[in-house]
């Protein structure tokens, strides 16, 4: 997702900010979240109808409270937010201008540890130790870091690609690296390849334009069939060798595009469509240029830049002063030109389709690559299709399956499930900056798509919409998350921009249900304005959002009907000492009383075992934990042995088995 922010826009969040009392620091909390009751057919949604505001607009909340909010620093306030990676206790968050590091050491009030000005886009990060990786791929990032951008249209002072960083002195990031890309990074994604602990590996995604070799020599715009050598269709591999960083470079451009099928896609919402069509009447009855796409015969403006230059050129020729003097017959004149400059705008009709090539662009790329290398796989999210890869060969990752899907536009990332039985896709249908989340879109657009892996394949089950209907001055639709670690379950927070922050439970992959969100009201009221959660994870206890306009949220889940005390507890036993969303580790709980008290919750929750057998287990549980040593340790054995005879039916086999072996765990530890 590209967004920039109109000069307006930043003058009033400054202002905004400056005006509260919080440019800089964390904005007190206590109370600015109202928990509301889960939504159902017979309660209203208490996300619709939010006021607007920038710092003030009204919010709502059920099995969360908001526990702090981190405004952005004078110079990045109001400078697009973009990913967060974690590393012990900092939150490193990308920002068009430069990372923002956080300490989160009490996550109820982050403090500014440093905001280093780096300019370009997304900025994207992520961290391994002592190093952290920054994306760049617009044209104005330099490889000094410096602003200003860089002027020429060849220069060897432009920067796109990979920025290798030593983060040992926290508050002063240090480049190590400048790994140039053909078609700069979007995202990336850093793969810990357990079986080679010398080396790190980047896989690259990059979506823009191919560079002219003459700023980067190797670089290929032309398509595979046309040239072998071409840099379209490939993703980077980048080693990173951890004895020596600064020696980062480029190992492999993979192809995990070859022999794509055409995959099909759907029209523009009605909505969409109406609005359009009346913004271009309205434009031509202002006197707007047009002209008819031959391929679609769609008719689209023109803008100013192009039709003012003819226009000046015909007044002139005539001996006018220029523009200002331009007649009717000069504007006809132009009408018919741009007529016949069809071609030129939108190109011929198109050819059938190159093997490897999608029609929706020749340059098909990976927005964003989720590895999970505890199971030698990967998730891309690449634009036209999902992708199942084996990486394990990190070096040259393998395609195992590619799925399309009509009502998907654009996707954009991936998340498995803890058992790597499951993989669940975002479409980010409208790139991010259009609101998608209206009561008239489908639900099946700008959603996610939940599959089973079935022998290293891919079959659909269902999508995941967030529930509550936006207004159209809200961009929303899916986009970043990550598991929450409650044991037994697949639950996940994931954030939709404006629409704010949705935690769901898809254990069940065919009907997959909201247990929990935050969500605040438009920007602003009148019109369209970016903001909301870009990116919303869990880390070590807390939900850390890292917000478009405003900063930085941060979030503990609370107990309701669809999560317990017990399961929250045992989520926080979870411990990392970093975390790249994208670098999806594998989650391993801790033996603790809490995770065994959770599976009773669960087999309470979903009647897997009588109430009354269910209160016999507690207070076993109960009276196993008051105790100690020995005793403890017999007492919990006992339990776990005599729960077989309670396995009945698929759902108590199954959390009778995760309780037993919590017990059995439990009573193999010496807990004081």
């Amino acid at each position: 997702m590209r967004v920039l922010f109109p000069r307006l826009l930043v003058a009033r969040l400054v202002r905004a900010a400056s005006l509260t009392g919080v440019i800089g620091v964390v904005a007190a909390c206590a109370g600015a979240t109202t928990p509301a009751p889960m939504p159902s057919p017979s309660t209203p949604d208490p996300r619709v109808g939010l006021k607007a505001g920038l710092m003030d607009a009204g919010e709502a909340t059920y099995g969360m409270k908001v526990v702090a909010k981190a405004v952005s620093p004078p110079g990045f306030l109001g400078i697009t937010n973009s990913d967060i990676a974690f590393t012990g206790n900092y939150a490193i968050q990308g920002n068009y201008n430069g990372p923002v590091i956080w300490d989160i050491s009490n996550p109820n009030r982050p403090v500014l540890v440093t905001a280093f000005t780096c300019p370009a886009s997304q900025n994207d990060i992520s961290v391994y130790k002592n190093l952290m990786f920054m994306s760049a791929e617009a044209n104005n990032g330099r490889v000094d870091c410096m602003p200003g951008g860089v002027q020429e249209t060849v220069s060897k002072e432009r920067f796109r690609g990979v920025r290798v960083f030593d983060i040992t002195d926290i508050k002063n990031p240090r480049v190590l690296a400048n790994v140039q890309t053909c078609r700069g990074s979007h995202t990336h994604t850093v793969l810990e390849d357990p079986k080679d602990k010398d080396n790190i590996y980047i896989y690259v995604s990059g979506s823009a334009g191919t560079r002219s070799p003459d700023e980067l020599p190797g670089c290929v715009g032309q398509l595979p069939d046309q040239n072998p050598a071409s840099t379209l269709m490939r993703i980077e591999v980048i080693k990173v060798p951890l004895a020596n960083p600064a020696a980062s470079a480029i190992v492999n451009r993979a192809n995990i595009f070859e022999d794509l099928k055409a995959p099909a896609t759907h029209a523009a919402a009605p909505l969409d469509i109406a609005n359009a069509a009346q913004a271009l009447a309205a434009a031509k009855a202002a006197g707007a240029f047009t002209v008819t796409n031959p391929n679609t015969g769609q008719e689209v403006q023109i803008g100013a830049g192009l039709t003012r230059p003819m226009l000046d050129s015909l007044a002139k020729a005539r001996g006018a002063a220029g523009f200002a003097a331009a007649t009717s017959a000069d504007s006809a004149a132009v009408r018919t030109a741009l007529a016949a400059m069809g071609p030129r705008f939108f190109g011929p009709p198109q050819a059938p389709l190159t093997p490897g090539v999608s029609p929706n662009s020749p340059t098909r790329q990976c927005h964003d690559i989720t590895v999970y290398p505890a199971r030698g796989l990967a998730g891309g999210a690449c634009e036209g299709h999902g992708f199942l890869l084996d990486i394990s060969d990190p070096v040259n990752p393998r395609r195992l399956d590619a799925v399309a899907d009509s009502n998907f536009a654009y996707w954009h990332s991936a998340t498995f499930n803890n058992d790597g039985t499951k993989l669940l896709f975002s479409d980010e249908w409208g790139g991010g900056g259009g609101p998608k989340c209206r009561a008239s879109d489908k639900k099946e657009w700008g959603s996610d798509a939940i599959f089973s892996i079935v022998d290293r394949k891919l079959k659909f089950e269902s999508y995941y919409k967030l529930p509550a209907a936006q207004t159209d001055k809200e961009n929303c639709v899916a986009h970043n998350g990550s598991l929450i670690p409650i044991p037994g379950r697949d639950v996940m927070v994931q954030a939709w921009y404006q629409g704010g922050i949705s935690v769901f439970d898809w254990t069940d992959a065919k009907n997959p249900k909201e247990i929990a969100f935050f969500d605040r009201g438009p920007v602003d009221s009148l019109q369209a304005a970016m903001g909301g959660s870009w990116s919303a994870y869990w880390y070590n206890g807390a939900i850390v959002s890292s917000e478009i306009a405003r900063g930085m949220d941060v979030a503990d889940l609370v107990p309701t009907e669809h999560i317990s005390q017990n399961e929250i507890d045992a989520a926080k036993t979870v411990r990392w000492t970093h975390l790249n969303a994208q670098g999806q580790p594998q989650i391993a709980w801790p033996p603790s009383f809490s995770l065994a008290k959770s599976f009773v919750d669960q087999m309470e929750r979903n009647k897997c075992m009588s109430a009354g057998r269910v209160s016999e287990v507690r207070q076993a549980i109960t009276s196993a934990e008051r105790s100690s040593g020995s005793t403890r340790s017999s007492a919990l054995n006992q339990l776990s042995s005599q729960l077989g005879a309670d396995a009945s039916g698929a759902c108590g086999r199954t959390k009778v088995g995760m309780l037993q072996k919590a017990l059995s765990d439990l009573g193999n530890v010496v807990i004081p």
